[in-house]
């Protein structure tokens, strides 16, 4: 059984939510020997408002230096403390298609807190096979192993996601990162987070369409275009 250290009383979800984002910009600011950073150089990576990188570090009791800054290896891990990335957290990833088996070979979750323990299928022609030097299992397997599993992550086809999601709930999972399409209905105590790339990607064309309908209307030349050969503009051009 995992135990996860109780996060500081009174910093509010939209603050834990950027928190990652200003541990990403540090980690990549130490890698390049960069040792202190502004809190306005920091909201620049992490491309938020200088204001609102002070608030949110202020609630971890940080506070910056005029003229100093931030030094960058402290805040990094107080910001890695805050959430809960000072221990190694078991992962099990349920769903070995594509996207499941991208997901075990990113080698971006080493170092930053947590480690793949489990591959999870219930294809018989999977289950017993090596992915990524860990053989594939079934949840009913993983749950009578003793293998413990603190994030559940879900790649599975939709139709399957609620079932899985149960089942790791009843494993002792209370963490689940789900990128199957759809809303989960679990457990108060279960946090659940989704990640649906359809979505993502409707959400960037709606911008995209925006972009083109802007061109369409200001642009004088595809307007002219647009409005075809017999408009005014064109008739006046050719005399």
């Amino acid at each position: 059984m995992v135990t996860a250290p109780v996060r500081r009383a009174g910093v509010p979800e939209a603050t834990v939510g950027r928190l990652p984002l200003y541990l990403r910009a540090l980690t990549a600011l130490l890698d390049q020997g960069i040792t202190s950073i502004s809190s306005e150089e920091l909201a620049t990576l992490a491309g938020v408002r200088s204001a609102q990188v002070r608030k949110d570090l202020s609630h971890l009791g940080s506070y910056g230096v005029r003229g100093v800054g931030y030094d960058s290896e402290q805040l990094s891990a107080q910001i890695s403390q805050e959430l809960g990335l000072t221990q190694e957290w078991p992962v099990a990833i349920v769903g070995m298609g594509n996207l499941g088996r991208a997901l075990a070979a990113y080698g971006g979750f080493t170092g930053r807190g947590f480690r793949i323990v489990a591959l999870v299928d219930d294809d018989p022609e999977v289950v017993g096979t090596v992915v990524e030097g860990l053989t594939v299992t079934t949840l009913t397997a993983l749950g009578t192993s003793g293998t413990a599993v603190a994030i559940g992550v879900i790649t599975t086809p939709a139709p399957a996601a609620q079932t899985v999601a149960e089942q790791l709930v009843l494993l002792g999972v209370r963490s689940i990162l789900n990128f199957a399409p759809g809303h989960l209905v679990l457990p108060d105590g279960v946090d659940v987070r989704g990640v649906d790339l359809a979505t993502e990607l409707q959400i960037l064309a709606f911008h995209e369409q925006r972009r083109l309908l802007a061109i369409s209307t200001h642009d004088p030349l595809v307007a002219d275009v647009d409005a075809g050969p017999d408009c005014d503009l064109g008739r006046g051009a050719l005399g």
